[in-house]
């Protein structure tokens, strides 16, 4: 087995052993002091002891900004906190938090951890029978929920559970709910009181302690909850982000959903460098958001900057002149693109102007102060990275698990190669088994699935390894690679193993598609299922004088097949013969969270899309004995 540990992992860095990582040498010669944490208490203690007017904005129903101060952060966490005790919770306890992106959201986390109680934050989207489903394993008796929508499907189900009090953050709440302002009353003008005896409670939690059960998606199956205790998060906030040089000056935007691992911990690290927090509760509201919020950190799920890039060549093939434009700027920038991802800008003066006529635009789409680009919650495409890279933009790639709290590796400024995963953090040890797939160890793992001793055994070996279902390689400096999920590498009935996501991410580089899932397993050839950027495909039909009467009509237009059949014969020229799609579908449905397809973290549910389309996925294999030749539909 090939492993490594975190003395190997600084071979040929620019930084060397542990000490100097976690005090990293400035360009002035000063260290930069790097906050530490035993609990993610500790964590809520520094936000309340910062005098930070501004550390939180949400949008209020005019949509305006407004700020929430780190004083009215802590009132607001007490009083929460009292009421849960009031309503009976102890530690130990599990509080379900059912909502979006918004500042309760923070303060109902903090609440319940303060007093020793787990929360269990349940994804908004989901339908009331998976809702009940959560809340009735993890055993709670009290829910937060964000809106009368939220509550209504929770009352739904409310019998089938053991939900005693439910808090509504929306005003005025539902019949059977009591609202948050209410339990919030007079907090506010209790200013930089402090209350002893609350402290206290919440210092008492040790790092063994539950802080949360996260439910996983279930990409492959039945979701189980992830139990993480108060040690494994801080782990991982002491170590992962050092590299990044995070401080007060930066800000962020949290849209990504906080029931998500990845958007939970980026939010941690932000209140805990002291950086500003400003939270978007709907996704379409993001490009607004980064217009007025100006971020100086971005962290995204893959699909997040596909889109971007989807968008931007979308707009600039509505005018020729920006085409060509946006094409001659693409093709010069990937001359450039490995200086610019070893964060140094090219002094070519073509380079230059093609940054001023090009390249900025794309940072403004961003909001024009980003510093720090990362891609977390699903494998990056190196594509895409070239892409970004190429349009002046280094977009740092990061890898992990909820069950790893999250991050296992990470491309940083100061240590990066493209098309990795990222440079293992330190205090993880690493191993690939020898089927390929990677283990890891250490203190941000967690434990164990809640009551499910029988799946936390399948995955924790007696040396305490956790098999993440990844299959992965390391190369001669350290760096990690994702090539795939051990349970989603197809083979064909000729024994080649192929791995799905890589070619899909190839499919999904090009704006006409959304998404695409490979198909095959067991069969002679490799097919793929298409879902159209219905947004792009509509206006290149208008182009063309299609006349369609319904997106199925369009997608069967032999215009329209041969469009996607000679996408497919240009990614099947960078594939092996035994890689190659054989076949395809484009289909007249978009896949999303909402219709189930994808996970919170816009992975493919590959389960459910084979099920989904186990008609279609039938045909493209009717003559299959005697298939061969080019790409067919």
């Amino acid at each position: 087995m090939q492993s490594i540990t975190s003395g190997a992992v600084d071979k040929g860095c620019t930084l060397h052993g542990l000490h100097d990582r976690m005090n990293p040498v400035l360009e002035d010669n000063t260290t930069m002091p790097v906050p530490q944490i035993t609990t993610l208490n500790d964590l809520f203690f520094r936000i309340a002891s910062r005098a930070n007017p501004r550390a939180v904005l949400w949008q209020d129903e005019l949509n305006q900004w407004q700020p929430l101060s780190s004083g009215q952060i802590y009132q607001r966490v007490r009083a929460l906190a009292t009421a849960f005790l009031r309503f009976g919770a102890q530690k130990g306890d599990r509080i379900a938090l059912i909502s979006e992106n918004r500042w309760e959201w923070l303060i109902t986390d903090f609440a319940t951890l303060a007093i020793g109680a787990a929360d269990v934050p349940i994804y908004p989207t989901l339908t009331g029978e998976q809702i009940a489903e959560q809340i009735r394993d993890a055993g709670c008796h009290i829910a937060v929920v964000s809106t009368q929508v939220q509550f209504e499907k929770l009352k739904a189900v409310r019998e089938r559970t053991f939900v005693e009090h439910i808090v509504m953050m929306d005003a005025p709440a539902a019949e059977g709910a009591i609202a948050m302002s209410e339990l919030l009353a007079g907090a506010d003008a209790l200013g930089s009181t402090r209350d002893p005896v609350f402290d206290a409670l919440a210092h008492s939690v040790e790092p063994h302690d539950l802080a949360t059960i996260i439910y996983t998606s279930g990409t492959t199956g039945e979701p189980k909850g992830v139990a993480l205790t108060h040690g494994n998060f801080a782990a991982n906030q002491n170590i992962a982000p050092v590299d990044f040089r995070f401080d007060t000056t930066d800000a962020c935007i949290s849209f990504l959903p906080l029931s998500h691992v990845t958007a939970r911990a980026l939010d941690y690290v932000m209140y805990n460098y002291g950086a500003q927090v400003a939270y978007c509760s709907k996704f379409d509201k993001l490009p607004e958001a980064m217009r007025e919020i100006k971020p100086t950190v971005l962290v995204g799920v893959p699909r997040v900057f596909e889109k971007i890039r989807q968008e931007v060549e979308r707009r600039a093939g509505q005018s020729p002149v920006k085409k060509r434009l946006l094409a001659w700027a693409v093709d010069l920038g990937s001359r450039f693109a490995d200086v610019v991802y070893d964060g140094r800008q090219p002094q070519s003066l073509l380079w230059k102007i093609a940054n001023k006529v090009a390249y900025s635009k794309v940072r403004e789409a961003f909001g024009g102060r980003v510093r720090v680009f990362v891609s977390g919650g699903a494998p990056l495409g190196i594509d895409t990275a070239r892409w970004f890279a190429a349009v002046g933009i280094a977009l740092w790639e990061g890898y992990g698990l909820t069950e790893t709290s999250p991050v296992i590796a990470i491309n940083t400024p100061l240590r990066h190669r493209m098309g990795a995963a990222g440079m293992p953090i330190e205090n993880v040890e690493l191993k690939i088994a020898e089927d390929g797939e990677l283990l890891v160890r250490g203190p941000s793992v967690f434990g164990g699935y809640w009551h499910k001793p029988s799946a936390t055994a399948e995955c924790i070996d007696d040396q305490g390894w956790f098999h993440t279902g990844d299959i992965a390689c390391i190369d001669t400096d350290g760096f990690l690679f994702i090539t795939d999920r051990k349970k989603e590498l197809l083979k064909t009935s000729g024994g080649k193993m192929v791995a799905p996501q890589p070619i899909e991410n190839k499919l999904k580089n090009n704006m006409m598609v959304a998404n695409a899932a490979l198909v095959g397993d067991r069969h002679k050839f490799i097919s793929a299922l298409i879902a159209p950027n219905f947004i792009a495909l509509e206006e290149w039909a208008q182009r063309q004088r299609i006349q369609a009467t319904s997106r199925a009509a369009l997608v069967a237009d032999p215009r329209v097949v041969e469009l996607y059949g000679e996408l497919i014969r240009e990614v099947n020229g960078t594939l092996a013969n035994f890689e190659t799609i054989k076949r395809f579908r484009v289909l007249a449905d978009e896949w999303t969270q909402d219709s189930g397809e994808l996970t919170p973290s816009m992975k493919i549910k590959r389960r459910v899309i084979t099920a989904r389309y186990a008609a279609a996925i039938a045909e493209l294999y009717a003559d299959e004995a005697t298939a061969h030749g080019e790409p067919a539909s």
